[in-house]
């Protein structure tokens, strides 16, 4: 049984492995600039090119779109392409049983995945890691390895998700009994499973910590205006710019949610103008004397965050959520084979 999943598992298992095997070289010949560059102690954003912020990106999309991938064109068909075909009769009139038939098909075929994914992300991880959270002088950055963008390519969750795109493709496989719409589906549950996980469970999977602060120039991040022109949000950073922050509120001295008084608006500096012709004695607002009568009326910013340093206990927790909705797909997998299958 070993023998004949190999068989028809060792095309797809070559192309990706290649896949993995160019990924590597590319990292293998522009990663130690990038290392040499940030032990160096330069600016490193400032210092990178065009191509080293494609491939940042592009590493991101790569880990992101292969577990997809592999759960569309290697998890759905894995048991749906020997229902279309009736292949699977043959093997049942022999010794094996259907357990052992759908054991060692799935499983050679997740670890094969696993295997595969987890050499990819730890590539693109270490490629990525001096770039990850870079900030420039200007405060222009890349996105830090704990935001939505960068976590669930880092790590051991690519390897979680991996797992899990086999485990729901086969699972759909079974119960749909055609290749196509089990791929189809896949990748649309799996997409919803991407979007969804960051927005509403990541989060809460261990309890954010709260801080409310004073309103500074330092701390300050931006302020955006509303469609009448006056001021709408504000927001500050915590003390680590590699921190999550998920919510960032203005606060009354009541410490409920507000809105930003109206005097604010005419306190800040505006645009810039062109320099007048004739001199002016007139001074522009100075936005450290608003941010202080900000703090004198009672206003606070409350942010919700998730600290950078959680960055691993976030990582083993969402991929053992993983492990676990792939083990509860497996346990039905394993009791429709046998109860529903003919």
């Amino acid at each position: 049984m070993t023998w004949l999943t190999w068989r028809q598992f060792r095309t797809q298992a070559a192309t990706l492995y290649l896949a993995v095997a160019a990924v590597a070289v590319v990292v293998l010949v522009t990663g130690p600039r990038l290392h040499d560059l940030a032990k160096s102690g330069a600016n490193l954003f400032d210092n990178l090119t065009k191509s080293d912020q494609a491939l940042f990106f592009a590493g991101v999309i790569l880990v992101a779109a292969a577990p997809a991938i592999i759960g569309a064109f290697w998890g759905a068909p894995l048991v749906a392409r020997e229902l279309e075909h009736g292949t699977h009769r043959l093997v049942w009139n022999q010794s094996v049983t259907r357990t052992r038939w759908l054991a060692t098909k799935l499983g050679l075929t997740t670890l094969g995945a696993a295997a595969a994914v987890g050499l990819l992300t730890w590539a693109v991880t270490w490629w990525s890691s001096p770039l990850d959270g870079t900030l420039s002088q200007s405060r222009g950055n890349l996105p830090g390895r704990l935001t939505p963008v960068s976590f669930a390519m880092r790590g051991l969750v690519p390897v979680g998700y991996a797992v899990f795109a086999v485990v729901l493709g086969a699972t759909l496989g079974i119960i749909l009994r055609r290749s196509l719409p089990a791929m189809a589906i896949t990748l649309a549950v799996f997409a919803f499973v991407q979007v969804a996980v960051p927005l509403w469970v990541r989060p809460h999977l261990i309890a954010p910590a709260t801080v409310t602060l004073t309103f500074s120039e330092k701390a300050l991040d931006s302020i955006s205006g509303s469609p009448s022109g006056g001021p709408d949000r504000i927001e500050l950073n915590t003390a680590n710019h590699g921190d999550w922050i998920l919510t960032n509120r203005t606060v009354n001295a009541a410490g409920q949610a507000t809105a930003l008084p109206a005097w604010l608006g005419d306190c800040l500096p505006g645009p810039r103008q062109p320099a007048p012709s004739t001199p002016t004695t007139q001074q522009a607002p100075d936005i450290t004397a608003c941010l202080d009568r900000l703090n004198a009326e009672g206003y606070r910013q409350r942010i919700v965050y998730q600290p950078v340093d959680r960055f691993w206990p976030l990582q083993f927790a969402e991929t053992g959520l993983f492990l676990v909705m792939s083990g509860l797909l497996g346990g039905l997998c394993f009791w429709w084979t046998r109860k529903r299958l003919s």
